[in-house]
């Protein structure tokens, strides 16, 4: 390919090119104005000159112009008169076959009883054939008013995942050992888990995250400090200053990644549920009856269930507020409420379990887990699973050494007869079979498991 140089003349031509400058503020609203005023003489050309008459005394006599928004609101009564004329002759023509109905009976040359039978049987019918005429216009006239009004069902089922926190002993400093952390809130919230177990498979359970890990290749317990991380990332960043106080666990967590989940709202959006804190000073003069919560808005939101200070909770703002906007009013409802009427998801739960055993005990979920999911190299292939219809799902991950290690790690199991880890599942699945990699991290796991379930679960 030749390419052309230009010559020095050829480059002065086009540095003597005006640039143009861009249009004032008023030359736009002039150029707007005149688009509207072609768009209308547009639309009068398509009119019978009678009808282009009446417009234009119209628009004298009342000293408008016709305008764009005039023409849609025009266009729209038109159709509403089309569809009424519709009506009235589809009405008229039932009548009518109603009427030779009638004269036919007659002239039938039937006796007495049998002519007001058979006209009563008519009048029957015509009187079915009018309610439903009726029935199918009304639905057809709010059918547009419908589907604005209906709201997307929510989800009245649960998905939740274990895993254990052993996983950050691989993690060869403090930055990489948050990071993974990070990585797993992010692919539980991309994928809408309700619930997060973190369990333990060294024999030294912790059943809280008030401890502190003892470091990187070290004697510890790792499942305290993936749970306060974890904890850390689902709270609503207005709140965190409340809830967490200063810890070296959470000292490299401003390097992670927001989940930006819907209830990590801004102070300017707008939302029915908000997260808030309960403020510790009394919401009236009687004692004991309501609270005030701290929503991380400009007001402060009062309910009327009174509610632990300091204590994290979720509001329902109510849709009617005070006239003179000095605080704003709501009641206080659950995470699983928020998700069941609108759907929306809320975060997630981070629950510390003893052991494997204990993962599938104290359920949040009222009926326990119904669907339990054990995922392995040696499990079957996941393309075999059909859909599953269940209230509770649980998921759960192994570690380093896999989840047949993990049995190993809890003589409970054993004691009370189960002799092997696969008969604590329902389903036991390889959902990444033919992988590359000799081995597959947890954090991996989580969001191959999740993307190749998510089709087939709810």
């Amino acid at each position: 390919m030749v390419v052309t140089i230009p010559t020095e003349d050829e480059l002065k031509e086009l540095a003597n090119i005006p640039v143009p400058e861009k249009p004032s503020a008023q030359e736009e609203r002039d150029l707007e104005a005149a688009e509207r005023e072609e768009e209308v003489a547009a639309h009068l050309e398509t009119l019978e000159p009678e009808e282009r008459a009446k417009l234009e005394e119209h628009a004298q006599k009342n000293g408008k112009k016709l305008t764009p928004a005039l023409i849609r609101k025009r266009r729209k009564k038109l159709e509403d008169v089309e569809e009424r004329k519709k009506r009235r002759l589809e009405r008229l023509e039932r009548k009518q076959k109603h009427l030779e109905e009638i004269k036919s009976t007659l002239e039938a040359n039937l006796d007495e009883d049998t002519e007001k039978s058979k006209i009563k049987e008519l009048e029957s019918k015509r009187k079915k054939r009018k309610a439903k005429a009726e029935e199918v216009a009304g639905s057809s006239t709010t059918e547009g008013a419908i589907e604005e009004e209906e709201q997307p069902p929510g989800r009245d089922w649960t998905l939740s995942i274990a895993l254990p926190g052993s996983i950050l002993d691989n993690a060869q400093s403090f930055e990489l050992r948050t990071y993974l952390a990070g990585q797993i809130a992010r692919a539980c919230v991309v994928f809408n888990v309700d619930e997060i177990v973190i369990f333990d498979e060294s024999g030294e359970a912790a059943k809280d995250t008030t401890g502190e890990f003892s470091g990187v290749k070290k004697k510890g317990n790792p499942n305290q400090t993936l749970g306060r991380i974890l904890q850390y990332l689902e709270c609503p960043q207005y709140l965190r200053k409340d809830l967490f106080p200063v810890h070296k666990d959470l000292k490299n967590a401003g390097l992670l990644n927001p989940l930006d989940t819907p209830h990590h709202l801004r102070a300017n959006e707008f939302s029915k549920y908000r997260e808030g804190i309960v403020q510790d000073r009394p919401s009236g003069k009687k004692k004991g009856k309501g609270s005030w919560i701290n929503c991380g808005i400009e007001h402060d939101v009062r309910v009327e269930k009174e509610a632990p200070a300091f204590s994290r909770v979720t509001v329902k703002l109510d849709d009617e507020q005070r006239e003179d906007g000095r605080f704003l009013t709501g009641k206080l409802v659950t995470a699983a409420q928020v998700r069941e009427e609108s759907g929306t998801y809320w975060g997630y739960n981070v629950r510390l379990a003893d052991s494997l055993g204990q993962v599938f005990m104290h359920s949040p979920w009222e009926g326990n887990y119904d669907t339990i999911i054990g995922t392995s190299e040696r499990g079957t292939n996941i393309k075999k699973m059909p859909p599953q219809k269940a209230k509770h799902y649980m998921i759960v991950f192994g570690g380093v050494k896999g989840l047949e290690h993990s049995f190993e790690q809890d003589p409970e199991l054993k004691e009370n007869g189960i002799e092997s880890v696969t008969d604590l599942f329902d389903m036991w699945l390889n959902t990444c079979p033919n992988q590359g990699s000799r081995t597959i991290r947890t954090e991996e796991a989580i969001l191959v498991t999740l993307s190749a379930l998510s089709p087939k679960l709810g």
